[in-house]
């Protein structure tokens, strides 16, 4: 018996649901939208557990809400340790794996939707570690810690990437992601957002906006009714 045996189905409406992870259960949420569903589902990835990042992090739920705006289901889940999922912090590791948990779940209960990853800080590098293993239809990085962690390891993904770094974030070094993403391949798209902070203080309504004008061109079909 695997851990998906004794998942839960994808739900009907949107609410809060527990999935079996590698160290145990997960805090799970599920949103769907109210109209013009379309076939494909977005797994976001929180902040840093041990800074206070969560599923409920604004800016999670800000992309979360943009992405259920343009038709898509949105899967967000607490990383081990956080929240009521179990297990504790792994450096990224444990996280990474958990985030495979739950895209295993997501494909296995939705086998024709197209599968979007997308991370905040952290979160984004956790997505970015797992996207050219689980080769999603597109990729959304939102200020990832470039310099914080090795990014020049990580295997890159080859489908439509979409970045949104804020020129003023005094968590992440802008410069350094503008660097880097300078020398990343033609399907990564850099956003540049002025007088924009880590937590996008003020500016929540320009990320969606930023995030819907980056990934529309990529969008799924609509459900057929």
């Amino acid at each position: 018996m695997t851990e998906l045996d004794s998942a839960p189905s994808f739900p009907v409406a949107s609410g809060a649901l527990n999935l079996p992870g590698p160290a145990g259960l997960l805090e799970t949420l599920v949103e769907l939208p109210e109209q013009d569903a379309r076939r494909g589902t977005a797994v976001i990835c929180h902040p840093h557990p041990l800074h206070g990042g969560t599923m409920h992090n604004k800016v999670v739920t800000m992309l979360s809400r943009s992405l259920v705006e343009l038709g898509l289901a949105t899967v967000r889940f607490n990383f081990r340790g956080v929240g009521a999922s179990a297990g504790s912090y792994d450096d990224g590791n444990g996280e990474t794996d958990d985030l495979r948990a739950v895209v295993d779940w997501v494909r296995r209960e939705r086998p024709d939707d197209a599968l979007w990853l997308a991370g905040f800080s952290f979160g984004s590098y956790v997505a970015l570690r797992a996207a050219a293993a689980l080769a999603p239809q597109q990729l959304i990085q939102i200020a990832p810690p470039v310099g914080r962690w090795a990014f020049e390891k990580i295997a890159l993904p080859d489908c439509p990437w979409l970045i949104v770094q804020g020129e003023a974030d005094e968590v992440v070094d802008p410069a350094a992601v503008f660097a880097w993403a300078a020398n990343l391949p033609k399907n990564a798209q850099l956003v540049r957002m002025a007088e924009t902070s880590h937590f996008f203080h003020r500016r929540l309504m320009d990320l969606r906006g930023a995030v819907k004008h980056g990934v529309r061109d990529n969008l799924p079909p609509l459900q057929v009714a």
